[in-house]
């Protein structure tokens, strides 16, 4: 289930400016288990996933830490990135960032410093993520962007940032390795990514 809160508007008023969305967002009290990100124009909360991602995570992260750009960090977990041209502010499930990005007091991080993000989609996200989600990472200069379709099993990494979104897309079924592009420049291998079968299963 995902929760949308569009910008609220009173007859006559304009509508709240992407600052007092996140203004909003900061006093907003989101309950355990869910992220906030502004998407379109709308305040969207949505429920972390399965437990298994959790794991998928921890592979993607284990992977790329070694080949990681200098100074940059990677890590799972709710922190918001903020694209103010876009008016956007995302929490991807997977970010790599430069570590001065990181030592803040501030809970909205700069979009710009990323190198590298990843969305596990979820049957509520996954629109959001194969669609807003691309022209925005892509037109922000995110070097890389890697999609995890969790309901199709498959992986797609974009490279290439442009005006447009990403120059470039490459999409395995989930068990094969993807070459994850500069700056990283190394294999993701994928297996371990599906989901597990549960006992009475198949």
């Amino acid at each position: 289930m995902t929760v949308m809160l569009e910008r609220p508007t009173i007859s006559g008023t304009e509508p709240p400016s992407f600052e007092g969305m996140l203004d909003a967002l900061d006093e907003l009290h989101v309950p355990d288990g869910y992220k906030a990100e502004i998407i379109k124009g709308n305040i969207v909360l949505s429920p972390w996933s399965k437990a298994y991602y959790a794991d998928v995570m921890d592979l993607v992260c284990d992977q790329l830490r070694p080949h990681l750009p200098e100074e940059h960090r990677i890590s799972w977990g709710p922190l918001l990135y903020v694209f103010p041209g876009a008016e956007r502010a995302y929490g991807p499930d997977i970010h790599a960032v430069h570590q001065r990005a990181r030592r803040t007091t501030s809970n909205r991080l700069d979009g710009d410093a990323l190198s590298f993000v990843a969305e596990l989609t979820s049957p509520s996200t996954r629109d959001d993520d194969l669609t807003d989600k691309v022209e925005t990472y892509g037109k922000a200069g995110v070097p890389v962007y890697l999609i995890l379709d969790m309901q199709e099993e498959q992986a797609t990494v974009l490279w290439t940032p442009s005006a447009k979104g990403y120059e470039s897309h490459l999409t395995v079924p989930f068990g094969k390795k993807l070459h994850i592009p500069e700056p990283f420049d190394c294999t993701l291998d994928t297996a371990g990514f599906q989901a597990p079968q549960e006992p009475g299963d198949g």
